[in-house]
């Protein structure tokens, strides 16, 4: 067991960082300093928490304010590639470890640490996400994974161990669903969702109304979007984290962003999760309206692959590499001509575009109508199509003569 003398926690004040602080105290016998990172998860979970961390027998708790840089320096990015993992997941938690363990590099630097730790479990992705961030950024900190280490398996033994410690704690053994909340959403895995014939029940959500207890009228609202960067919502200008709390607030209402997927995991076992992205739907159907427009098919296919890779390079905790970064700047170039206004119906748990405009639209009427037209002529296409099927037609022919 390497020496260390301060370790930086990235701490929720959740059951399991609540253990690790006494752990590393008593395994390590190290000063334990314990991060939090707001990136948008609510008030009621921040509550109290550096009183929490103080309790668990922590030396200090910086609470750092990131919900800003958050939406405009990742998710906005991440939008204009059009990242989406195995054709639904929204990639929501991926989204947030890179910037929550850059923060918590920052003030390990700051405060003089020599160490890092985590509250990440050795089955999921999370563990990966987190200390490739710190091999990218920091890779002198010594790294502690404390469920790689210690002889806790359970629940019920981790409250044991802070009974045994007299650390006070209001987690219970009782928990059903292991949640994690941002901005951007809320993913819900355990209870009944690790048996995939299981429907999830209402006690899964938290978020978003039931589709079926959505409203029976749509709405109509009108994103604006710039350079591939949403705006504005309903006429009204917003910096990115309004606009997306404005948007989660309209979209829950209608129960628009509700999945339920059976995922691969970068360790290689499957695990089932449910995700509520209301706002994110809506933000990223608002995206591909505008590009439906104004990218051509060579364009639009280039702008496909980079979303299908770098949905595997953001899930995978490759954030802080050369080719993540090439790609993001890809799409950056690409998202200049994103520029127009869509009207997006908002009806029982679904978020359709409806409307769309652009200045810089290759849409044509006159080009596209089935009626008389005075600019196309129909006979230019035999040319076309000879050339354009002309190796299938000499191979055809090959295959004549033999």
């Amino acid at each position: 067991m390497s020496k260390v003398s301060k370790v930086v926690l990235a701490y929720s004040g959740g059951l399991d960082t609540s253990a690790i602080i006494p752990y590393l105290k008593e395994e390590y016998g190290c000063e334990v300093v314990a991060f939090v990172a707001d990136v948008g998860q609510g008030a009621a979970e921040l509550e109290g928490v550096e009183e929490k961390a103080l309790a668990s027998g922590a030396s200090s708790c910086y609470v750092v304010d990131l919900k800003d840089e958050f939406v405009s320096d990742y998710i906005y990015p991440i939008l204009k590639t059009g990242a989406v993992y195995e054709g639904k997941y929204l990639l929501g938690t991926s989204m947030a470890r890179p910037i929550i363990a850059k923060a918590q590099v920052e003030l390990a630097l700051k405060l003089g640490a020599d160490g890092v730790a985590h509250g990440c479990t050795g089955k999921g992705n999370d563990q990966v996400r987190f200390e490739s961030t710190y091999a990218a950024l920091a890779p002198q900190l010594e790294v502690i994974a404390p469920w790689r280490e210690w002889s806790m398996r359970s629940r019920p033994d981790l409250l044991n161990y802070l009974a045994e410690k007299n650390i006070p704690t209001t987690a219970s053994a009782e928990k059903i669903y292991s949640r994690d909340a941002n901005a951007w959403h809320i993913s819900h895995e355990g209870g009944e969702l690790e048996d995939p014939w299981c429907e999830p029940t209402e006690k899964v959500w938290t978020w978003t109304v039931s589709p079926e207890q959505a409203p029976n009228e749509p709405e109509y609202i009108t994103v604006k979007v710039e350079k591939g960067e949403v705006v504005a919502v309903n006429g009204t200008a917003l910096s990115p984290f309004a606009a997306l709390e404005t948007l989660n607030s309209l979209a829950a209402a209608h129960g628009v962003g509700r999945i339920d997927i059976v995922e691969n995991r970068l360790v290689g076992m499957k695990s089932r999760g449910c995700y509520e992205t209301p706002g994110g739907t809506v933000m990223m159907e608002a995206l591909r309206g505008v590009e439906a427009l104004v990218l051509d098919k060579s364009a639009h296919h280039f702008r496909e692959q980079i979303g299908l890779e770098f949905s595997h390079l953001l899930y995978d905790g490759r954030w802080f590499t050369p080719v993540a970064q090439a790609q993001l700047a890809a799409a950056h170039s690409l998202a200049q001509l994103v520029s127009g206004e869509v009207v997006i119906k908002l009806y029982k748990g679904q978020a359709t575009v409806a409307q769309r405009q652009s200045a810089n639209s290759l849409y044509s009427e006159a080009f596209a109508t089935f009626d008389e037209d005075e600019v196309y002529n129909q006979k230019h296409a035999e040319g076309f199509i000879r050339l354009f099927s002309l190796s299938s037609r000499i191979s055809a022919l090959k295959q004549q003569e033999k």
